[in-house]
């Protein structure tokens, strides 16, 4: 009997008891269903927290001076909140460093100013950063409407602002084009809309949308001149450790630090946390593997009930089959087959259900559908195998049946 034959017979023989193996087959889609959603949840959320931590940079690592908060003590002694990095530093460290990576320079302005345009202003919790010419290169911000600063005005400190969609929502009735070119105040002081920047929303990010960028010059005018931050984009990741090695070096000399003393600096790179909530997803991905493989067991317990009761009321049917020469292997494959059959359907099923259930929470946190192949493959794999074990002993019985006992069966 060719296998085109058996999945013939198989399949007329499920059609015969349907709705108990539509019954079987429905708790084996949900178990899929519960694997492969689950899972492709997990995906879609470490995807979309990828595209949301992009406004660090995809391939950049920022340097700040050394704060204690968090690191404890290191060699015996508690860790002190070293020098603010200067800008006669950061400039340094840029002009050294240029040839071997984009830099940038910002200040923190302020994290907590107040946005006005004529009658309306926002809440006084907005951030203000002074940004140098490549920041945008460096930071992963994009301008959706006007423009950037030039180098002129750069260089010269104008009063210009580009600023968030937050603050184009509060004072723009939420149209940008009418922002541009307009006046606004930022802690009393004037400031003109050059452009506005696309939105990155307020997931795994919050406040991204709530900040104008000035330029570095006017920063260091109208707020302070104390702390700056230095971004670095690597042009090829796979050099990140090579750049970063070299980074560290040249900060060591900028900040006049001897051979014995340590690092008054810190440097981190933009995915450190993806990397991080990657490691802490794998205990998340073994649970959803566990639940749906439980429902899965439940279903094979059910499937092997059924193949069971298949076999007694297909007795005769047996005996007849053997008595016009079918072989054990033949009823054992026949038996497996119908199992494996019915496992099959209810995994397709359940991988039908599971892709879009599964996307809802990515399309929700803003990212792209995505289809997981490698979800898909272990649930058809893991039905597949439920399916052999769940008919393996049905098909030995059936095969087992002594054909003249069976023809008498009645």
């Amino acid at each position: 009997m060719d296998l085109i034959e058996l999945i013939k017979i198989s399949y007329s023989n499920i059609k015969t008891n349907l709705l108990r193996s539509i019954l079987t087959l429905i708790i084996i889609a949900l178990g899929v269903m519960a694997l492969v959603g689950i899972l492709t949840s997990i995906d879609g959320v470490i995807y979309s927290m990828s595209s949301n931590f992009s406004f660090l940079g995809a391939n950049s690592f920022n340097i700040e001076k050394l704060t204690p908060a968090g690191r404890g003590r290191r060699n015996g002694t508690d860790i002190k909140e070293s020098p603010n990095l200067i800008y006669a530093q950061a400039y340094d460290f840029k002009t050294k460093f240029k040839d071997r990576a984009t830099v940038a320079l910002s200040l923190g302005a302020s994290f907590r100013s107040t946005l006005k345009y004529q009658s309306k202003k926002t809440n006084p919790t907005y951030r203000i950063r002074g940004v140098d010419e490549d920041y945008f290169a460096t930071s992963g911000y994009q301008i959706e409407y006007g423009r950037n600063f030039s180098p002129a005005e750069q260089e010269s400190g104008s009063s210009l602002a580009i600023i968030g969609m937050d603050v184009v929502k509060i004072l723009f009735d939420d149209k940008p084009e009418s922002a541009l070119q307009k006046w606004i105040s930022i802690d009393d002081k004037k400031y003109q809309v050059v452009g506005v920047l696309k939105s990155k929303g307020a997931t795994m990010n919050e406040g991204a949308d709530k900040r104008a960028l000035i330029p570095l010059q006017r920063a260091r005018i109208d707020y302070s001149d104390t702390d700056f931050d230095i971004s670095v984009s690597v042009g090829n990741q796979l050099n990140m450790d090579e750049i970063i090695s070299a980074a560290t070096g040249t900060m060591r000399i900028v900040r006049g630090l001897k051979s014995y003393e340590e690092n008054d600096f810190e440097i981190w790179k933009s995915d450190g946390i993806i990397d991080f909530l990657k490691e802490n997803t794998v205990k998340l991905r073994a649970a959803a593997i566990a639940i749906g493989l439980m429902t899965l067991l439940g279903a094979a317990i059910g499937l092997m009930n059924i193949m069971l009761v298949s076999v007694t009321e297909r007795t005769k049917e047996i005996g007849i089959i053997k008595a016009l020469g079918a072989t054990k292997k033949t009823i054992m494959l026949q038996f497996l087959s119908e199992a494996v059959i019915i496992c099959l359907i209810g995994g397709l099923l359940g991988v039908i259900l599971a892709i879009p259930l599964g996307n809802v929470v990515t399309i929700y946190m803003g990212g792209s559908f995505i289809i997981p192949w490698a979800w898909i493959s272990l649930g058809l794999i893991v039905c597949t195998i439920v399916g052999i074990i769940s008919g393996f002993y049905p098909a030995m019985k059936a095969a087992a049946l002594d054909p003249v006992e069976s023809l008498r069966y009645e």
